[in-house]
């Protein structure tokens, strides 16, 4: 048994390299469950950095020069960060009001409309069915009205924490640019004057990372932008609230947009009923949905991740049951992390053979 056990680990660990990328692997997962939350405004401003650093790329192209690359970009970034802020946001704060005050008409209106079912269908509904029904979707409805209030302000930590995320996410988000070169040389310099291992793993998930980062970002947008436009010519209820909902699944695959065609179809039936208008509605919203799947998504992301959709799945529940919203949005490029390791480690035979 320790025969076998000895053996394995020979062949497995028996390069210093692996054991070096073994080492700052397990250094970073420690860093992030005991520091995250202290961490977060950087972490925040790591990933805008690697979106706009397409745009930094871009106007370098072009012969810009990098400080002014830079500061167009930043300065881009500010403009949509403050039209989100004032425009957007109150929006969105006022549509959510609105639907929490309109729950407990939403739950009335929708016990009337069981309680016709066993006049309608009596062999296949009972009243005792009905009860049952009518408590569940209150029930839900009330889950529903106490997320909706989590995003109240008194729910976040204060206001001086909002401040803080509001100066220096900027402002790291502008060094990061700036200087993106100067940190990688530095942080490169820490690192073992051989690391063949690690520069492989690195190139292929630096790639990875900026591609789906700055892919899924722009996806949102496009997608929240598309269906808060097909809503509000609609004149659906609470269009901007279900538009951020419908951008945001876009974070979660596979599960993300079956989620949320429960609360578009409930405001949509509430406010229509079994009119041709809900129909249109629910006709509209699958169409967004298979336009995102099969057209956006093979044109952001050219160069696929290749993980089955099991490991995705996989990955989904536990890197976000460790780190919640950012473990969902990073499962992907976590997962390729894991498969690109696993594809790098060298064993016995493969350093034998290099």
């Amino acid at each position: 048994m320790f025969r076998v056990i000895g053996g394995w680990v020979h062949r497995y660990f028996s390069d210093e390299e692996a054991i070096v990328l073994l080492l700052l692997l397990a250094a970073a997962l420690v860093v992030i469950l005991l520091f995250g939350t202290m961490l977060a405004p950087v972490f925040a401003g790591l990933v805008l950095a690697f979106v706009l650093q397409g745009g930094v790329t871009w106007l370098e192209r072009l012969k810009c020069p990098h400080i002014l690359a830079v500061s167009l970009t930043f300065a881009c970034f500010i403009a949509v960060l403050l039209a989100v802020m004032l425009l957007m946001m109150p929006l969105i704060w006022e549509q959510s009001t609105a639907l929490l005050n309109e729950l407990p008409r939403m739950v009335q209106q929708w016990r009337q409309m069981l309680q016709h079912l066993p006049e309608t269908y009596p062999g296949f509904v009972s009243e005792a069915q009905v009860n049952a029904w009518s408590e569940a979707a209150s029930t839900q409805l009330s889950r529903m009205g106490q997320w909706l209030v989590s995003f109240s302000l008194s729910k976040l930590p204060n206001l001086v924490g909002i401040l803080i995320y509001l100066v220096l996410v900027p402002i790291l988000v502008f060094f990061f640019l700036k200087d993106r070169m100067m940190l990688v040389k530095w942080f490169s310099s820490k690192l073992p004057r051989e690391r063949r291992m690690i520069d492989q793993v690195s190139e292929e998930m630096s790639l990875q990372i900026a591609n789906y980062i700055r892919g899924k970002f722009i996806e949102i947008v496009i997608v929240g932008v598309t269906t808060f436009i097909a809503f509000a010519f609609m004149e659906l209820n609470y269009a901007a609230l279900l538009a951020l909902l419908v951008g945001l699944s876009v974070v979660i695959p596979y599960v993300g947009a079956a989620v949320v065609t429960i609360p578009v179809a409930a405001i949509g039936l509430f406010q229509w009923g079994f009119e041709h208008q809900f129909f249109v509605l629910m006709a509209v919203y699958g169409v967004i949905q298979a336009l995102d799947g099969n057209v956006l998504v093979p044109l952001l992301f050219s160069e696929a991740v290749n993980l089955h959709p099991i490991a995705i799945i996989i990955a989904v529940l536990m890197f976000g049951g460790l780190w919640g919203f950012w473990g969902v949005f990073f499962a992907i490029p976590l997962a390729t992390l894991v498969k690109a390791v696993f594809s790098a480690w060298p064993t016995v035979g493969q350093v034998g053979t290099a």
